[in-house]
Order: C-alpha cells, then structure tokens, then sequence
C-alpha cells in the first residue's frame, strides 16, 4: 500500500477562493458573483483585489444564474457561489434552461455540500445534487478531495468552454495532493495499484478511502485506490482497466446512493463488464444535525465503512 502524508487539514472551499484569485488574475475576462455568502465562499480575495468585476447579488439565487448566463454573451467567465443547496435545488429551473440548455459558459461553484456542513441540518445539506446536474446535457460535474485539488479544478475549469458544476465543502480535510498538480477534467487519478478490489472515491471520502486501504492491507488485502475528481465525464477507460482486474468495486461518496458517482459506475459496468458493487453512500435519506464527524459516522461514511464494504463485496467476487 503506497503511503500518503500530509502536514496540514485545510478546507477545500479555501481551495476554490484560493483558485478563483488566481484564476481572475490570469484572466480579465473572469467575474465573480455571490448570493449573500462572500465568507464562507473565499471569494473576499477576489472582491478585494478585483471589485468592480464581484457582483454581490444578495439572497436572490435564481436572479445570480440569470445574470451570469447573460454575462457570458459578453464574453465574461462567471463563477457564482453559494451553498451547494441553493446552488442546485433552489435554482435549477435557471440552471436546465438559461444555462445549459443553451450552453453557456457559467461555472457554477457550490460549497457546503453534503452532510458536513454539520450543525445546519438537512434543510441546508444537500445530498441529491450530484445527480441533479449530471442530468443536465452538457454540464461537467467535479467533485475534487482536498484544498490544492479545488485550487486546481478552479483553475481547469476557467479555462474549459461550457457549463460546470464544482463541489466542495467546509470542514478541514487532509491535504495530501501535490501543489503544482496538473486537473485534468474527466481524468481519474490512481492512487494505488492493487488486485483484490477497486475502491473508487470523491470528494470528501477520498482520504478515508487511503485510511481504508492501509487498514485492508494489514488484513492481507490489496486495494486499488482511484480518485475520481470528475464525475461528468466519467474516466470509463480507468473503470473499466481496473475493475478487468480486480472484478470487483466499491464506490464512495459523501452524496444519495441515488444519482452519484456510485450510479454512474454501476450503469457503465452494467453495460460492458458485470461485476459485484458495493455502495459507500447515504441510504435515500436525508441528512440531520449534527457534527460533521458523527454525521458520516452515523451515515457509513467513514474508513471503517468502506473496509466493511470491501469484506461484503469481496464475499460476493
């Protein structure tokens, strides 16, 4: 099992704020708007630097949409932010037809996404967005792990013509990914080879997919360990050659077993290669209060969830 360190916990919505700056610096044609919520987005760097291209919209969702489609008539490179919640559910009327029905060039980016936004509670957690706009014909769906890989993905995705929905979140989480990492949308990154089973992960359960590994090896089990960051386009060819070799996986996500990356895994091996699947994911439910902690323990979102998944696909293969 390879072995990953880090020397820092930073939360991956810093990572986007951090990648929106330089993005707006590299680039006059990136604008920013918010919906009420500059702090917990990051994005105070870029109005200060850049004020008159922020556009702070107020609780008005649905008018931010339409107005970052508009500006892309122009020319401009919108990134709108808020709560992952409002980013989707509450918006995505604007989202189908202003967005991307006519594929328009809005990156529209989400933080506080899925059950570790904690204390808030299932009203602003949203565990259904992932397959809302992976529905969307056109629209890229990213999900990246830690703080340099969201600096990265924002960066990526200024530069790719067409609609995109990035998620992150609040809590701090290891930062393990190289700094000077080059994102390549739709492109899974290995994290380790392995022949006894894959485990693919996003987002916030890519690390406890490394801490899974290592506690399997140590039961004489060799994982193979993929980060997928892009959830739309799916990386089929990555799927595909590891699953050939392990023949069997299983998926994880801080997101409905409904709709996510799970899903989308299952209906590619479903068509061109069968194979046993476990789920790390919420049960169709919705979330609750609690500390981000208890919650993805309480829900099976943790290490010792994915090691159990293994052990019950394994007895499956």
């Amino acid at each position: 099992m390879k072995k990953y360190t880090y020397t820092e916990k930073k939360d991956t919505r810093s990572g986007f704020g951090a990648g929106l700056l330089e993005a707006g610096q590299k680039n006059p044609n990136v604008v920013a708007l918010c919906a009420d919520l500059i702090g917990s987005l990051k994005m105070d760097a870029f109005k200060k630097e850049f004020p008159e291209r922020f556009f702070q919209v107020g609780i008005a969702e649905a008018n931010m949409i339409g107005l970052a489609a508009g500006m892309t008539i122009g020319g401009k490179i919108p990134f709108t932010g808020t709560f992952a919640n409002f980013s989707t559910g509450r918006v995505y009327d604007q989202i189908r037809q202003s967005v991307a029905y006519s594929d328009k060039n809005v990156k529209i980016c989400a933080s506080h996404a899925g059950l570790t936004l904690g204390e808030d509670g299932a009203t602003h957690q949203i565990l259904e967005d992932i397959g809302m706009m992976k529905m969307l014909p056109g629209m890229t769906v990213i999900n990246p792990c830690d703080f340099n890989q969201t600096k990265a993905a924002t960066l990526a995705i200024a530069d790719h013509h067409g609609p995109v929905y990035l998620r992150f979140g609040r809590p701090t989480v290891p930062n393990f990914t190289p700094a000077d990492q080059k994102f390549e949308i739709g492109k899974a990154v290995m994290l380790n080879e392995g022949k006894d089973v894959t485990i693919i992960a996003t987002g916030h359960l890519v690390w406890p997919a490394i801490e899974a590994g290592e506690m399997l090896a140590e039961m004489g089990i060799d994982a193979e360990i993929i980060n997928i960051h892009t959830i739309k386009p799916l990386d089929a060819e990555a799927v595909l050659t590891s699953v050939a070799k392990t023949r069997c996986v299983v998926t994880c996500e801080e997101h409905n077993r409904l709709g996510g990356l799970g899903d989308s895994v299952a209906q590619l091996l479903s068509q061109q290669m069968p194979t046993a699947q476990e789920f790390v994911a919420v049960n169709d439910s919705f979330g609750e209060s609690g500390t981000p902690d208890q919650l993805m323990a309480k829900y099976g979102l943790n290490k010792e969830s994915i090691v159990t998944a293994v052990q019950k696909v394994l007895a499956r293969k």
